[in-house]
């Protein structure tokens, strides 16, 4: 048996639990998912320093932008500036999204091996996000999926709105299924389960994943992102860790929400899920201090605080410390 860790100032007491994953890799998309919804656009350097000092945290997998329009995202308007800046960030994956065949001509263009496109488990929100309907995204994507794998990039499927839609509110897990499948049947080597409004609980994740297995999507190319709306994003984790996932999408600082469905919070901090994973003893290769300080960071470029539960615990214990 194990024997507990002692707790120190930046790390929980470690009592690892049965049946979980020993180690988890953590898909970090505060670079894109983040600040893609800031109303302020950070310069191109400040966007590579947060992502060099991700990587210095020991976060192996960076969202670093999307290739999209300009004024359908102006946060990310400067891809084609940013993404060279990354290029001595060796052992880093660096994803990008790209929306359509331009974006991935233009990904394809500076050398990007891994991509990402973005589907909608339901009509509303595929019409709000793409203005076209589900089908007709499928359609969309299918030859850009195609081409990425003729050019040997990884190609990850996210899939939104998986248990939540502002509009339609309950997504039937066979519906969220049938899409889900549509993407990895078109040659997507890795699928993120999106809570986009953050309504997801346990039960409904581990109902969905089992579901996802039955049909024949294996565990290992799923990963989980889940947004924080009812507190429910820490808790839908584990139910996901304990089906075997391995794979959870978070942000550092918890920064990003969505900028098509108002109602949606911010993301996962990626500083609260490696507390709970260390707790657990799960290895992430993440130094939660030297995170946090970037969290902290980024934060003063933002002129705001960190919605990090952890950030904040971590940055009021080290003010307390440095007291006379």
């Amino acid at each position: 048996m194990t024997s507990p860790r002692p707790m120190t100032s930046t790390l929980p007491m470690t009592v690892p639990a049965k049946d979980l994953p020993p180690r988890v890799r953590i898909h970090e998309v505060g670079a894109r998912d983040g600040l893609q919804n800031e109303k302020n656009v950070l310069p191109v350097g400040s966007k590579a320093e947060f992502i060099h000092r991700l990587a210095g945290a020991g976060l192996t997998t960076i969202e670093a932008t999307s290739f999209v329009r300009p004024e359908w995202v102006p946060q990310l308007a400067d891809a084609e500036t940013l993404f060279p800046l990354l290029q001595d960030l060796d052992g880093v994956h660096l994803p990008v999204l790209v929306p359509n065949s331009r974006g991935l001509d233009r990904a394809l263009t500076l050398g990007v091996t891994r991509i990402a496109v973005f589907a909608s488990a339901t009509e509303s929100f595929a019409k709000a996000n793409l203005n076209r309907t589900v089908a007709d995204s499928l359609a969309m994507f299918a030859p850009v999926v195609a081409r990425a794998k003729e050019h040997r990039a990884h190609v990850r499927g996210y899939l939104s709105m998986c248990f939540g839609d502002p509009w339609e509110g309950a997504v039937p897990v066979h519906q969220v299924v049938s899409v889900a499948k549509a993407l990895m049947d078109m040659g997507c080597d890795e699928l993120s389960l999106g809570d986009t409004i953050g309504v997801a609980t346990p039960g409904h994740v581990q109902t969905l994943l089992t579901a996802l297995n039955e049909e024949g999507v294996p565990t290992e190319t799923i990963g989980v992102h889940f947004h924080d709306t009812y507190g429910q994003a820490l808790a839908n984790t584990l139910a996901a860790l304990q089906h075997g996932v391995t794979t959870v999408d978070a942000s550092a600082g918890g920064l990003g929400g969505c900028p098509y469905a108002k109602s949606a919070t911010g993301n996962l901090a990626t500083e609260d899920l490696v507390w709970m994973l260390e707790g657990l003893g799960i290895e992430t290769g993440v130094d939660l201090g030297r995170l946090t300080d970037t969290s902290r960071w980024m934060a003063e470029q933002l002129g705001r605080p960190s919605p990090s539960r952890t950030v904040r615990a971590l940055t009021g214990a080290a003010t307390t410390d440095q007291e006379p």
